[in-house]
């Protein structure tokens, strides 16, 4: 079984790849219109594939959602699989390597993206854009924490009943505590994208760490912690998704 998805290409030759998985009851289409605000210039060839599971209420789904935190071992070992596969495929098709290649997505989408970016003997990708999720666990599947930890872009809303914001500020602590990257926003939203703080630039270029309101500590001072909220302006996006 193939994954369906979309393919925006890039202007020229890419420069690397953007990949986006969607959240809980969306599909391929849900994130789509984030590839050009992510990706302006249209640099990196890019696509938002779609969750193999069909499931009450409607739409496409990566994992059975029993408890927040801990997916479904069965469904989530088997879209773990595919997503890898498909992940493989895309690379070969585009020749954009994993290294070149920024994964990225919105709660159960985020998930997706903490586990196919850091999973153990997963290559490493250029970076990580996980929106409103959190760093699962499941019974027999481990995240690789050793260093390098690519670069990781997290947001949250501070008012979302679906997935507490909680589950960010804890993946935020445990990849700073090994050495990651880390750019962390909340912002007064539910469970929704804030275009106002998405990057828009590549991780690991110095665009990413200074645009769109996203701040890194300097080196010579300690990291910012998610204790202090930075809440700015909200633009609000459609909703992608209505669950993890």
């Amino acid at each position: 079984m193939s994954l369906e998805y979309r393919v925006r290409p890039a202007a020229g030759a890419p420069d690397g790849a953007l990949v986006l998985f969607h959240g809980r009851g969306a599909d391929e289409n849900d994130l789509y219109p984030l590839l050009d605000f992510l990706d302006p210039e249209r640099r990196l060839v890019a696509a938002t594939p779609r969750g193999p599971l069909s499931l009450p209420p409607g739409g496409a789904h990566w994992y059975i959602v029993r408890e927040i935190g801990y997916p479904d071992r069965e469904t989530f070992d088997e879209s773990y699989r595919l997503a890898g596969e498909w992940l493989a495929a895309f690379a070969e098709e585009t020749s954009v390597p994993a290294e070149r290649t920024i994964l990225g997505g919105f709660s159960q989408g985020a998930v997706m993206t903490y586990s196919l970016g850091l999973g153990r003997s997963r290559p490493r990708p250029a970076g990580l854009i996980a929106l409103s999720g959190f760093m699962p666990t499941v019974e027999g599947f481990e995240l690789d924490l050793s260093p390098p930890v690519p670069p990781v872009a997290i947001g949250h809303g501070i008012y979302d009943p679906v997935i507490s914001v909680e589950w960010s500020r804890r993946a935020n602590a445990q990849l700073e505590e090994a050495g990651a990257d880390v750019l962390y926003r909340e912002y007064p939203l539910a469970h929704a994208v804030d275009r106002a703080t998405c990057p828009s630039s590549p991780p690991g270029s110095p665009a990413f760490w200074n645009r769109r309101g996203w701040a890194r500590a300097p080196p010579s001072s300690p990291r910012r912690r998610a204790r202090r909220p930075l809440l700015p302006r909200a633009t609000r996006a459609r909703p992608p998704s209505r669950a993890a």
